[in-house]
């Protein structure tokens, strides 16, 4: 997502400023309404400005201590546990901020209590970090602030973090397995092109017998290889920044959320990985209290990925037209017949959040499943892969051999 720039004034009159990420400036300005703030300016932020604003807010320090998803996830449950039992919070985030082991999250606990302690609310003394809570975090404080359920909404965004990292180890485990065989076929090519090929070169030149097809095609990429070997690990280098920075700006962002789900094999799991997250999310968010607009506004943020948060917008749009939320989903193109089906159950019966809750809940299963189950959809092209590698380079070096035997034998 794009970031944005921003200037406004809060609930008490002062005049703030900061960097918002978002899809658009409208839906930052949404997420600075629901955090208190009434926006003055919104103007696109030149790039790198939500890094630089988080550096400044902490003191730029490369080898200091981070603030990780896991360090939210744990403040969340345990201010929930506090707020229920009754603690004030100030009391409550004192005595997280003490018995924090993370030194970041100390220093951030302590400016939100000074945030506090100035007569802020928790929502705008939170909104002060925005490299650390998502919008969605906030917009959900704020909700929760504004119904007088802080404690309620503490632990429905505790499950809706736990999941999203459950989500994302899934994924990882998944992907080792084959990542690492690629990379152990990468390191094999590269050896044996640099130092085996090379060594074999050097025996068939000695024959001075002509050579197939095959071996030379081998002998003059290894010989390419030794003579370009630094200038294309440049160029992969190269390549790779230059990819990194081309997903880094808005279209490339777009284009690549919505190739991978096109890709085979992994483009269902991600499609359906984003379908689950945008279900919970805005069952969330409803259930929670959250305007359907405004609940639409923050969960195209929480989908992590542009393409279908595009289309989260546009359901948004046809929402403030006065269309059906089905009809408007109908009208993206981006949900499938499940997942419209359920939402028009949900509509008819008013039960919209649990018919979301519903859809996430069996995309979180279809997920597992999928994830689960990767390796064995992979590995069959692991091994086409690795048998075409093994068969090319036996062709090329034992052929020669062989010709050269029957000729011996014939004399």
């Amino acid at each position: 997502m794009a970031a944005f720039t921003y200037r406004g004034r809060n609930g008490a009159g002062e005049a703030v400023s900061g960097v918002l990420e978002g899809a658009t400036a409208a839906a930052v300005a949404d997420v600075l309404f629901g955090s208190g703030v009434t926006p003055t300016e919104i103007k696109p932020a030149p790039a790198g400005a939500a890094r630089k604003s988080a550096a400044s807010a902490q003191g730029f320090n490369p080898f200091a201590p981070k603030i990780m998803h896991v360090d939210i996830l744990l403040f969340t449950r345990q201010l929930y546990t506090l707020l229920k039992a009754g603690v004030p919070i100030m009391r409550a985030l004192g005595g997280l901020q003490d018995s924090s082991a993370n030194p970041a999250m100390k220093t951030l606990l302590g400016q939100v209590r000074e945030s506090l302690d100035s007569g802020r609310e928790l929502s705008m003394s939170l909104a002060r970090h925005p490299q650390v809570f998502t919008p969605f975090y906030l917009a959900m404080v704020r909700v929760g602030e504004m119904t007088g359920r802080l404690e309620e909404v503490f632990l429905r965004l505790f499950d809706h973090m736990e999941f999203e990292r459950f989500m994302r180890e899934q994924v990882r485990s998944a992907l080792r397995y084959p990542m690492f065989v690629i990379l152990a076929m990468a390191v094999a090519m590269f050896v044996v092109n640099i130092w085996v090929i090379p060594a074999f070169a050097k025996v068939f030149a000695g024959f001075g017998a002509a050579l197939p097809l095959m071996t030379r095609i081998l002998i003059g990429f290894s010989n390419f290889m030794v003579a370009w070997w630094p200038a294309l690990i440049g160029g992969i280098a190269v390549a790779g920044f230059a990819f990194k920075s081309w997903i880094g700006t808005r279209r490339g962002r777009y284009l690549w959320d919505k190739l991978k789900l096109r890709l085979p094999i992994a483009g269902k799991i991600v499609r359906k990985a984003t379908l689950a997250r945008f279900a919970r999310s805005f069952a969330l968010a409803t259930r929670s209290g959250v305007p359907v607009i405004q609940a639409l506004t923050t969960v195209a943020q929480t989908v992590d990925n542009s393409f279908i948060a595009a289309k989260v917008e546009q359901l948004r749009n046809g929402v403030e037209r006065g269309e059906s939320v089905l009809r408007a989903a109908i009208a993206t193109g981006a949900f499938t017949p499940v997942v419209l089906q359920m939402i028009a159950v949900g509509e008819e019966s008013g039960s919209l959040d649990e018919m979301m809750e519903e859809i996430s809940g069996m995309y979180q299963n279809e997920v597992e499943y999928e994830l689960k189950t990767l390796a064995q959809q992979i590995e069959p092209l692991l091994i086409v892969l690795l048998g075409a590698m093994v068969l090319v380079l036996a062709l090329g070096i034992f052929l020669p051999l062989w010709d050269l035997g029957s000729v011996a034998m014939k004399r």
